[in-house]
Formats: C-alpha cells, sequence, structure tokens
C-alpha cells in the first residue's frame, strides 16, 4: 500500500555538468522504502549508489523525477524547510563518523536536538539516554578523540535517534571498523529494525546486505541492475532490468 512507504523515488535522476559533458550518475531510478523493512542499497565504488543514498536520505535535490518522503515532494520544497523535514523523519550514521572533535560524547548527541529547538533539559535527559542504550553511559562526558573506533560509531547511532527519526540512514557504517566490532555495530541497527526503525544500509559488501537486510537494491551505472526479497530463508529477485 502507498501508506506504507515512508520514502519513494519515481523515475529520479541525477545530472552533473563537467565542461560539455553530461555524467549521469543516477538515470531513472524507482526506490521504495516501506516503514519497518531493512534495505540494502548495494553496489561498487562508482555505481551510482552514493547518489541513491544522498536522493533517498534526502540531502539533495533531483534533476529529474520526484522524491517523496513521507508522502512529501521534496522538490517542492526550500532547503531551509527540506532541513526542519529531513532532520525530524531521518536520522544518518556515516562512515567517517562526522562527530565533532571539540564536544563530548554526550554534546555530540545532544547537537541535533538544538536544530529541531528542543530545551536543554530534555537535550541533556534524551542524550544520556542514549548513550545508555548504545552501552557508553560511562563514557558520555569524553571527548571524541578519547574514544576508540567503535565507540565512536556507537555515538553516531546515537546521534542518528537523537529525534526519533522514522527511518536510520547508515553509510558503510562498518567501513572503518574491525571485523568483531562491525558484527556489533550492525546488532545494534538490527535492534532498531526490530523495535520498527527502518534502516537504510548503504553498501559495497553482498555478504553484509545479505546477512542483514531484506530487501536489496542493487545499483550499478546509475541504474537500479535488480531488486531481491528475503522470503523465508531464501531470497527472490522481484526486478530486473535489462
Amino acid at each position: 500500500m502507498e501508506n506504507d512507504k515512508i520514502i519513494r523515488l519515481r523515475q529520479v535522476a541525477k545530472h552533473y555538468e563537467m565542461g560539455d559533458t553530461v555524467v549521469k550518475a543516477l538515470d531513472c531510478v524507482d526506490i521504495d522504502i516501506e516503514k519497518g523493512d531493512f534495505v540494502a542499497i548495494m553496489g561498487p565504488s562508482g555505481s551510482g549508489k552514493s547518489t541513491s543514498m544522498n536522493l533517498t536520505g534526502s540531502l539533495d535535490y533531483s534533476t529529474e523525477g520526484d522524491i517523496l518522503l513521507d508522502g512529501e515532494n521534496i522538490q517542492d520544497l526550500e532547503e531551509s524547510e527540506l532541513a526542519q523535514v529531513r532532520g525530524k523523519k531521518i536520522g544518518f550514521i556515516f562512515q567517517q563518523f562526522n562527530l565533532i572533535s571539540n564536544l563530548t560524547a554526550k554534546e555530540n548527541v545532544m547537537l541535533p536536538m538544538i536544530f529541531q529547538k528542543t530545551n536543554i533539559e530534555e537535550r541533556e535527559e534524551k542524550a544520556e539516554e542514549l548513550l545508555k542504550i548504545v552501552d557508553l553511559g560511562d563514557r558520555m562526558n569524553f571527548y571524541i578523540n578519547q574514544l576508540s573506533g567503535g565507540q565512536q560509531q556507537r555515538v553516531a547511532i546515537a546521534r542518528a535517534m537523537a529525534n526519533d527519526p522514522q527511518v536510520i540512514l547508515a553509510d558503510e557504517p562498518t567501513g572503518n571498523l574491525d571485523t568483531k566490532t562491525g558484527n556489533k555495530i550492525m546488532d545494534f541497527l538490527k535492534k532498531l529494525n526490530d523495535k520498527g526503525r527502518t534502516i537504510i544500509l548503504v553498501t559495497h559488501d553482498p555478504d553484509l546486505a545479505r546477512q542483514y537486510a531484506r530487501t536489496i537494491y542493487s545499483v550499478r551505472d546509475g541504474k537500479v541492475e535488480y531488486i531481491e526479497k528475503k522470503i523465508g530463508d531464501g531470497w527472490k529477485r522481484i526486478f530486473n532490468e535489462e
């Protein structure tokens, strides 16, 4: 059903002009993200998956087509309006963490709530609660450079949840971590999904996608090459674009 879809891309293209050449980073793509799903957008470097991530996460406008976030076409919004809508509905976890080094873990988690004009008492209480959830209750007043890579990524997860978003978008969240720590991070994301959060995982790793996702969009050369759905213990390819 249409109202079960939190994000929809319809015939979306993203083109960049480089001198006399037009580069089609994304070319007429359809993507549907259903509420509560765990979706992987998968592809090698240069495939268009990063562009897909930016557009799916409403971080950019498309050159052509429509991007609907909870039924609202972001193409109709000013950047300031989009930032407010995006800040409430989507939490971002980046491969490079993107934490502010001269702030503590707690202050980093509080930051997104400032932009939503949450009062300071609520910000502090929520940040402390989230850091305890990701097992960093004893590190909340540590600065970022005092934390390990895995701890920093858990701060990023807590920050992503600060405004109770419906969607968590994770861009290669294990890319800078060892296997054991990466598995812990993915288990955190699975727990969030089990509690009803929609997870979008951007990855180049098909094994990671198949282990955690229930829907996979495989992107290549700026197009969706195929879509797969997990059915029981197996996978069914439901679309293949020649």
